[in-house]
């Protein structure tokens, strides 16, 4: 790796880093292979938070309010409000994700 500037470097690794495991994951296509992975990645309280994270895109796209969200979760307002401007982008990765969602729900009908 180029290294051009000291002061850059723990963001060009941490970048590089979750590049790396993008592209990892996007070629794993055992599940039980990523949760495990997730599993000693992430402590217990990272997973729940990560799980949450998702939960609160879901709530947010079906119309719940931000302070119902925050309750059932336990969330800050601030993270649910994060969430919901990303939601809200034009091309909003979370707007992308979860059409896939909605895709994979259509054909188990």
């Amino acid at each position: 790796m180029r290294v051009k500037n000291t002061e850059t470097l723990p963001n060009e690794q941490n970048n590089d880093a979750v590049q790396e495991i993008c592209s990892l994951l996007a070629e794993i296509t055992d599940e039980v292979l990523i949760r495990d992975f997730f599993e000693c990645l992430f402590t217990q309280a990272e997973l729940k938070d990560f799980a949450n994270r998702w939960h609160l895109v879901k709530e947010l796209e079906a119309g719940t309010t931000q302070r119902l969200i925050a309750k059932k979760y336990n969330m800050s307002l601030c993270n649910i409000t994060r969430g919901s401007r990303e939601l809200k982008k034009e091309d909003s990765a979370f707007k992308r994700v979860l059409a896939i969602l909605h895709a994979r729900e259509h054909q188990d009908d």
